[in-house]
């Protein structure tokens, strides 16, 4: 959704990197492209001159320090004020000390809220809570229905004693579910309410009916990431007329301009908790200003994307893994477990669009052919379990049933062994501490105790034979005597000096061996 936005911040950037010295005319500059481009992005106007404000006369004391890296300061000041315009840190939920916890759903229709409304049954249960979902909206047609397929899709129970399609009172379907779950000891209700197709005063009327008879520790607002401008008026018609206490962004994954995001907490003052970026019942998450902040400078969303894989990877088997790579035993079979653990995280694009600097490949990744996964793993379970266990059984004749048994073509299975045996030697090689070729070591690296022990045990038998020829003869010469009844106990051998004289002088010509010599031009 920000990827227009992202690219403008950014290219404004790049010319304040390049400039050694920054004066207060490149912060002009520099802050009316950044007032243009959130114009652009349906931020509404009162908090772009806000924030163009601040961002102004904090850059111009960056510019007046003559730091070192002026142009850095002012990217750190952007960054800064996305994260307070986007509501700073993220504000706990309210949940109730005793009895269940009462969650109400407002918004316009089509904004999304039944749907919401199983998604975040679905991250309450996976905090081990039991949910209970209430259908409210009795008024749009198979709004019923629809909550109840939602229910089941995020395996929840619904609470639906009337049919709906403009049958039922929602006021008091919303009062005995409240009863029924203290009866039936839920943890939380949520209850979604009606929506109208604008703002009027019979819907305002009705949800204050709702709130006064449920009594919600959340009022949360329903908003469509994609309606611009229009968010100002509808977030703050609600705002006055039922009252919330957090917004939740819908459809933060359309392709519109996203300003709602940026707009809705500088014009409401109530904080953005919960962020819906897609249609499956998990793409659902927690919002966090700095994350979103540091997406839209293109900085990258590590924490959401380690999150997301510490749900999904199991810890001990990830530990098991980690070893097999580091001892260069690393097969296929280990190799589609870690790509179906991957699978589990979603979207590929979705992921890598979390690295930082992902908006300089934003081509490749809109490109990328997420069907490909599917493919490399027809390769791989088109072969026989031999075969995963060691590549170097796949002669041309089982390649050639492997390609067709997947589906695909020879040359994709040559391209997949080639690509994984080159990975499996790197993976040996940076085991045994030799680090990746044409890269510096890895200090501190992981190695199984074996292979740290036989390092040990090498190093302590190895001699370190000197570059400098006079000196590797008097080693060599030391290594013989010593090898042919050395001295014990400190005592010293004929010919040899006492450990604790004065070294012996520089040996003749003569002592030199015979490789030395040929060196030196000598024989």
């Amino acid at each position: 959704m920000y990827d227009s936005l992202s690219d403008r911040l950014t290219d404004s950037f790049k010319r304040l990197r390049g400039k050694g010295v920054l004066r207060e005319s490149d912060v002009d500059q520099t802050v009316g492209e950044i007032r243009r481009a959130l114009i652009d992005a349906d931020v509404a106007l009162p908090v772009v001159r806000e924030f163009a404000q601040t961002v102004r006369e904090k850059a111009y004391g960056a510019a007046r320090s003559k730091s070192l890296n002026p142009g850095q300061q002012v990217i750190k000041i952007v960054h800064e004020e996305l994260i307070d315009m986007l509501g700073g840190e993220t504000r706990d939920l309210h949940f109730a000390r005793r009895g269940p916890t009462v969650f109400m759903l407002a918004g316009l229709q089509g904004a999304g809220k039944t749907t919401l409304a199983g998604k975040l049954g679905f991250w309450l249960k996976e905090q081990n809570k039991r949910v209970l979902l209430v259908a409210c909206d009795l008024q749009r047609p198979n709004a019923v229905n629809q909550l109840q397929v939602v229910g089941e899709r995020a395996g929840v129970d619904v609470f639906a004693p009337e049919p709906g399609n403009g049958v039922g009172d929602p006021v008091e379907v919303a009062r005995t579910s409240v009863a029924h779950a203290m009866t039936e000891k839920y943890d939380v209700v949520i209850v979604d309410t009606a929506g109208r197709l604008g703002v009027d005063e019979v819907l305002m009327d009705q949800a204050r009916q709702i709130r006064d008879a449920i009594n919600p520790h959340e009022v949360m607002f329903v908003l469509d990431a994609m309606v611009g401008q229009d968010a100002v008026h509808t977030s703050t018609a609600f705002r006055d007329g039922v009252g919330f206490t957090g917004v939740v962004l819908s459809k933060l994954d359309g392709d519109a301009r996203g300003g709602a995001a940026l707009s809705v907490r500088g014009v409401t003052g109530a904080p953005i908790l919960f962020a819906s970026n897609g249609e499956g019942i998990k793409d659902f998450e927690r919002f966090h200003a700095d994350r979103m902040a540091s997406r839209i400078l293109d900085m990258g969303d590590v924490l959401t994307l380690i999150e997301q894989a510490e749900k999904t990877f199991d810890a001990a088997e990830q530990e098991k893994l980690a070893d097999k790579l580091m001892a260069g035993k690393f097969t296929l079979d280990d190799f589609l477990k870690q790509l179906q653990q991957v699978r589990k995280l979603g979207s590929m694009k979705k992921m890598l669009g979390m690295l930082p600097g992902a908006g300089q490949i934003r081509d490749q990744l809109e490109n990328f052919d997420e069907r490909e996964i599917d493919r490399v793993q027809a390769i791989v379970q088109s072969m026989t379990p031999a075969e995963r266990a060691d590549v170097k059984l796949l002669n041309g004749s089982r390649r050639a049933r492997i390609a067709r048994g997947s589906g695909t073509s020879v040359q994709d299975v040559n391209s997949l062994v080639k690509r994984f045996e080159a990975a499996q030697k790197m993976m040996k090689q940076m085991g045994n501490g030799g680090g990746v070729p044409g890269m510096p070591g890895m200090p501190g690296g992981r190695q199984s105790k074996r292979v740290q022990q036989r390092k040990q045990k090498s190093k302590k038998n190895r001699k370190v034979k000197s570059g400098n020829p006079a000196k590797r003869v008097q080693q060599e010469k030391a290594a013989k005597q010593g090898s042919t009844g050395g001295s014990s106990f400190g005592m010293t051998q004929p010919g040899l000096p006492n450990a604790t004289s004065a070294k012996p002088g520089p040996p003749t010509l003569d002592d030199l061996p015979d490789d030395v010599k040929r060196m030196l031009g000598q024989l």
